[in-house]
């Protein structure tokens, strides 16, 4: 083990909603634009979005869940979620993730940097680790854009999409597949207003008008461009990496032109560039564990690869990873909200407990169940699907979502 620790990606999962949304979809809705101009301008062919009810958190919770079930070695001892939509302005929801999750008594909160937050959010999980303050992180992406779009703004509505995705950190050796080598970070806020949402807060907590995100595409093309490349340019000097040694290109899936710019400034050749915009469109905080998942399940990239990260958001904010392309035990798998296990599991508890109503953040006990029944009730499933689930994790107190998860890694 190196002397100066290093964070590495030993883990990634993701999660999409299952409803697809085509450019054709929202010009039936009513949008006014068309497939072609959508096409043209962005890349962008369709988007997932949530259905009413699903919330930033479950989708989180399920990319972690992904993750989780492929991740070697510690729990994670550190959650950091990073959204621009929680699941509401107070509490925080990274706690409650960690909690539907089985994560007890660990450090969890939200961190806002718009489209570049999974950059800052792996570069601060990063920085706790080498310090020593964890051994282990779980970081997430997740955005359900379509809670604050207006449908009927086409700078926004065609856009942006719903996702999650995940990665779980670990220390380790800077000359492992996966270790982080270096991250850069910046803002800007004297162009907060580019990128907005004006009232909800507390400068105008009570305005009239809808609580809507407002973008002007002309001046965030220009700067997104600008500071992603500059961003990666410093990171590649850094590290003195030649531009043609990176052999896995991943910017944020902002618009198919601005990852093309950047890319074409850096040098990156294209073969050597990975996304996802046309089929999900612009996740924001989401988008690049999104492609990061993408990616490792076809297995495009060897493990130890020069790989290059960065991103661009509100606020205004930026930012770039380097990193070697991880050594995954396990390939990851794009989850969705249709879960058998949660379905088996809501069955078991209404037909042989005698639930009436089954919720994923309930505990045992909201439902009524002492630890006798949360027992049997391991031993049902354990029996049902084969596996084994330890007694001693069977706590009144765990949630129904925190019992999904157990399961699934069991099962994987």
């Amino acid at each position: 083990m190196s002397a100066s620790p290093t964070s590495v990606i030993r883990a990634v999962g993701a999660c999409l909603p299952d409803r697809v949304v085509t450019n054709d979809d929202l010009v039936a809705a009513g949008l006014n634009t068309s497939d072609d101009w959508i096409r043209t301008r962005t890349g962008i062919a369709a988007r997932r979005r949530v259905a009413p009810g699903t919330s930033t958190g479950d989708l989180a919770t399920r990319a972690a869940e992904s993750a989780l079930a492929s991740a070697p070695g510690d729990t994670p001892r550190l959650v950091i979620l990073a959204t621009t939509t929680p699941d509401h302005p107070c509490p925080a929801t990274a706690p409650q993730i960690a909690s539907r999750l089985g994560l007890t008594d660990v450090p969890a909160f939200d961190l806002a940097a718009v489209c570049s937050g999974f950059v800052y959010a792996l570069a601060t999980a990063d920085a706790w680790i080498r310090a020593g303050a964890v051994t282990s992180a779980l970081v997430i992406g997740a955005e359900t854009y379509s809670t604050i779009v207006d449908p009927a703004d086409r700078d926004t509505a065609p856009i942006f999409g719903d996702g999650a995705g995940a990665v779980v950190l670990g220390r380790g050796d800077p000359d492992e597949p996966g270790a982080i080598l270096a991250t850069d970070l910046g803002s800007d806020g004297t162009g907060a207003d580019q990128v907005m949402i004006a009232t909800g807060g507390s400068r105008a907590p009570a305005a009239p008008g809808p609580h809507t995100l407002r973008m002007k595409g002309r001046e965030v093309y220009g700067h997104a461009v600008r500071r992603m490349t500059t961003s990666a340019q410093r990171t590649l000097d850094r590290l003195r990496w030649p531009a043609d040694s990176v052999g896995a290109f991943i910017g944020h899936q902002a618009n198919q032109r601005i990852l093309d710019a950047v890319a074409d400034r850096l040098a990156i050749a294209p073969a050597h560039r990975f996304g996802n915009i046309r089929d999900v469109g612009n996740t924001a905080a989401a988008s690049i564990p999104l492609v990061l998942a993408d990616v490792a399940s076809k297995g495009a990239v060897r493990p130890g690869t020069r790989t290059l990260l960065t991103a661009f958001g509100g606020g205004l904010t930026w930012g770039c990873a380097a990193l070697t392309w991880p050594d995954l035990t396990k390939e990851p798998t794009m989850t969705t909200l249709d879960s058998p296990v949660y379905e088996h599991v809501a069955h078991v508890l209404t037909t042989k407990f005698d639930v009436l109503t089954v919720e994923p953040d309930a505990t045992f006990d909201d439902l009524g169940m002492d630890s006798l029944a949360v027992v049997e009730l391991f031993v049902t499933l354990s029996e049902h699907w084969g596996i084994v689930l330890d007694d001693a994790e069977a706590d009144p107190e765990l949630t129904v979502q925190a019992l999904v998860g157990l399961v699934e890694r069991a099962r994987s």
